[in-house]
C-alpha cells in the first residue's frame, strides 16, 4: 500500500466534500486523533492505518535527513516534519 498516494487522494476528496473534510478535522478533538482520522479515512474508502501513516512519516524524514545532511544527527527536527497527520490537517484547514 502506498500511504502517500492514499493521503493525496483523501486530501483531494476532502477538499471536494465538506462533510468528509469536517469529519477529518474533527479527528483532532478525539482522545486518539490519529486513530480517529484513520477510521474516518477507511470509512470513506481509503486504506490508511495508524502504523503505515507513522512509518511513512518517519521514512520520509529519514530520507530527507540522509539527502541533506549525509545521514548526520546534527540537524534539528522541525515541528511536524515527520508527521503526515499534522501536515494533512494543515493542508485541509485552508
Amino acid at each position: 500500500m502506498n500511504v502517500l498516494a492514499e493521503l493525496e487522494k483523501l486530501q483531494k476528496a476532502a477538499m471536494r466534500d465538506p462533510v468528509l473534510r469536517q469529519q477529518l478535522l474533527q479527528s483532532r478533538e478525539a482522545a486518539e486523533p490519529v486513530s480517529r482520522f484513520c477510521k474516518v479515512a477507511r470509512g470513506a474508502g481509503y486504506d490508511i492505518n495508524e502504523m503505515d501513516l507513522i512509518y511513512a512519516g518517519e521514512e520520509a524524514y529519514a530520507g530527507m535527513r540522509r539527502a541533506t545532511n549525509g545521514g548526520g544527527e546534527n540537524s534539528p527536527m522541525l515541528e511536524n516534519e515527520d508527521d503526515y497527520y499534522s501536515l494533512f490537517m494543515s493542508a485541509i484547514e485552508k
